[in-house]
């Protein structure tokens, strides 16, 4: 049985149950597992009728919803590939990505959007609206009809990377890396949730066109769960407190914001249970670094029996575990959530291997290594570091791009080995750590080579108000930085000092440039999934970052 069948059984015998739900201010809009199926054959009927053909691309421009599971599972189950794009970025920067697709048709989320792209592509493909497609009439004997069969070299996605340097690519994902992938995270999850009488809950808030994000979707459409989605990112506390999850997959800037609201919230109440907190938190800190102090057991164990569980049960009552994915996390913040009580399991992969590579195994976390290979992946590190993986999940190659022979350096997959472009190190113990980006690295006159990452998190952590930090330097003398946020100069210079006895010299940030405009998706300097796009970033600020360097040579 392959994953989709394995989807549409379970979906039968969850016929009874809510299987999906949109967390809306006002209500709560439910499926549950025969609804979403009836909803899936309507929409295979639109297709047919549509003229839809196995083997045909289908671009799926939508918020999160219910409808945009029912039309994606619709697309799989008629054979089809699912071109998953992200509705909030740029008209002009979707039509290109749907341009290389070639899909034969579009499925928009709502009016206004199919005006943008309609305006940026005059000779589209059709373009539905869920209320066209939603109110077709599907034969009653479709209704149990199963989803035609898959090959594991069958495409069933194209899904586009983010771009950080270049234009997006759409990896190609088949059957055989989601059959892979879904057994991989179906058997973590049950290490994580154990043995249960009634449905996990899961609260999730990150666009479905991200791999990781469709990943968990059809993770849960797999197993006993309740998937509760969110619509407004603004109230997403609000959602989650009424979701009540068992876990909800996150990014570091989400984690980092919700430590930074709780430190706030601490802050502002002040008197006792802001000093116990401190103290307690002193304490953890210093046996996190195999240290242990007098008296700090004992505020550390006021803290878990009178404080933690109070910010535990406001993030949300049965919260086991926050997984983490997309980018590196700092130590620091996952230390921060593991001393609450709420282990921070990180995930490493790149949509080329499925989403994942790597999985901590729960109960077994390094803070700051993201856990071992998962079941059939091998991983080892190749030139400068740079991680290499193997195995089920690595994707055949890029849409429309077929292998350049004469340019066998510039491929993605040599040897049968995925270069994936990052920087690491393993433990004995196989767990794995990321260190950077080859390409980010930045190679001084001196000829010392640094990986940004590391020295843009200290920055972050050290200096007062930093909200962004890009470090520059190719071919100069000294790095420098480039600082998002209310930054004052001298609280800077006196943090960038403290910071300088951390690091050798070549390593060390001699002068920075403070930037009020924040880099955002809006203003090109972001991927949709909030990485820095550095190339962009260098071009626009391009005078600032030579005034640096003529002022400290002048």
């Amino acid at each position: 049985m392959n994953f989709l069948e394995n989807i549409f059984a379970h979906l039968q015998q969850s016929a009874g149950r809510p299987v999906l739900q949109e967390m809306h201010p006002e209500r709560v809009v439910a499926a549950t597992g025969g609804e979403l199926l009836s909803q899936i054959q309507t929409a295979r009927a639109f297709l047919r009728q549509a003229g839809f053909q196995r083997g045909g691309r289908c671009a799926l421009l939508a918020p999160n919803s219910i409808y945009w599971a029912a039309i994606d599972l619709a697309i799989l189950a008629e054979g089809g590939i699912v071109v998953p794009l992200y509705s909030r970025q740029a008209p002009d920067e979707l039509v290109a990505m749907m341009k290389d697709a070639d899909p034969v048709m579009i499925c928009c989320g709502d009016v206004s959007l199919r005006t943008n792209i309609l305006r940026s592509w005059p000779d589209a493909p059709d373009c539905h609206l869920p209320r066209e497609i939603f109110s077709t009439t599907a034969p009653q004997e479709a209704l149990a009809e199963p989803p035609l069969p898959l090959a594991g070299t069958d495409p069933v996605a194209i899904i586009y990377t983010s771009g950080t340097s270049g234009e997006p690519k759409g990896v190609v994902l088949t059957a055989g890396n989601l059959n892979h992938m879904l057994g991989c995270t179906t058997a973590r999850l049950d290490l994580l949730t154990g043995r249960r009488s009634s449905p996990e809950q899961v609260f999730h808030y990150a666009p479905f066109c991200f791999a990781a994000s469709w990943i968990l979707l059809l993770s849960c459409l797999s197993r006993w769960s309740l998937l509760s989605l969110s619509t407004d990112l603004s109230n997403i506390a609000s959602e989650m407190r009424r979701a009540a999850p068992d876990y909800i997959l996150n990014v570091p800037v989400m984690l980092e914001r919700m430590r930074a609201k709780i430190e706030e919230q601490l802050h502002a109440r002040g008197g006792p249970v802001r000093w116990i907190f401190r103290a307690a938190e002193r304490e953890w800190r210093l046996r996190a670094g195999g240290g242990r102090s007098r008296s700090g057991g004992f505020w550390l164990g006021l803290a878990r029996a009178a404080i933690f569980p109070a910010i535990r049960k406001k993030l949300g009552p049965n919260l086991k575990a926050l997984i983490c994915g997309s980018a590196p996390l700092p130590p620091e913040t996952q230390q921060f959530f593991l001393m609450l009580g709420l282990p921070v399991l990180q995930v490493y992969g790149l949509t080329e291997t499925t989403a994942i590579c790597t999985m901590d195994t729960p109960g077994k976390i390094k803070p700051g290594w993201v856990g071992a290979a998962i079941e059939g992946t091998e991983m080892k590190l190749g030139e400068m570091s740079e991680i290499l993986v193997r195995g089920p999940n690595v994707f055949p190659g890029y849409w429309n791009r077929p292998p350049r022979t004469n340019e066998a350096a510039d491929d993605a997959l040599r040897g049968g080995w995925f270069h994936t472009g990052d920087q690491g190190e393993v433990s004995p113990d196989g767990y794995w750590r990321i260190t950077g980006r080859i390409k980010n690295l930045i190679v001084l006159a001196s000829g010392h080579n640094v990986a940004p990452e590391p020295i843009e998190e200290k920055l972050l952590h050290a200096v007062p108000g930093a909200q962004q930090a890009v470090l520059v330097g190719n071919g100069e003398s000294f790095l420098a930085a480039l600082l998002t946020g209310e930054v004052e100069e001298m609280p800077a210079r006196n943090a960038l000092e403290a910071l300088h006895a951390q690091l050798p010299h070549y390593k060390r940030v001699h002068a920075f440039r403070v930037i009020r405009e924040p880099f955002t998706v809006d203003n090109g300097l972001l991927t949709v999934n909030g990485k820095l796009k550095r190339d962009a970033i260098a071009k626009r600020y391009q005078h600032e970052i030579e005034e640096i360097y003529r002022k400290q040579t002048a």
